[in-house]
């Protein structure tokens, strides 16, 4: 059996006009601090992968076009992104649209992504690569959950762990 060559993805694929009405799922991604381009890069694939409403950049970055072009491949043609100053503001505007908020983040309280009870719509924050999520946004949290960790590290590559969870809830809905 051999893997599916460019051109046959590209056949399973609808057109761009087509791809472009496409109704998104009610699932917004949120970087609370994220300054890698190559992690947001990452995000925005992850995006795309799973046709997510929008991703909204939070903080200050210094992004290098270059790294992040690199990084999406191309999809951030496809992805509606926003750029924020704060998260605190942004995740207070989803609420009072009736956006579920889940951070991604290991604390006293928070659950395993596996027994999240996931409605829509709902906003995924996942924090800064030295931080995490900042207390502020923890405190504005509707679930906290967490992937468990079985080896010797405290955590993951913010873009693995986003995978994770957004195709556990992906699958789920």
């Amino acid at each position: 059996m051999s893997k599916l060559s460019t051109e046959e993805l590209r056949k399973q694929k609808p057109s761009r006009e087509a791809f472009v009405e496409r109704e998104k799922n009610q699932v917004i991604l949120i970087l609370d601090g994220i300054q890698s381009s190559h992690n947001i890069g990452a995000m925005i694939r992850l995006s795309d992968a799973f046709l997510l409403e929008k991703l909204v950049i939070c903080g200050e970055q210094k992004i290098n076009p270059k790294k992040l072009r690199k990084t999406s491949i191309g999809t951030q043609k496809w992805v509606t992104i926003e750029e924020k100053l704060s998260s605190v503001d942004v995740i207070t505007e989803l609420k009072l649209q009736g956006y579920q908020i889940a951070s991604i983040e290991l604390c006293q309280n928070s659950i395993i992504y596996l027994d999240a009870d996931y409605q829509l719509p709902i906003a995924f924050v996942l924090g800064s690569e030295k931080f995490g999520v900042s207390d502020e946004v923890i405190a504005l949290s509707d679930m906290l959950i967490h992937i468990p960790m079985f080896g010797m590290g405290n955590s993951m590559n913010v873009s693995s762990a986003g995978a994770i969870v957004i195709a556990d809830c992906i699958a789920k809905l």
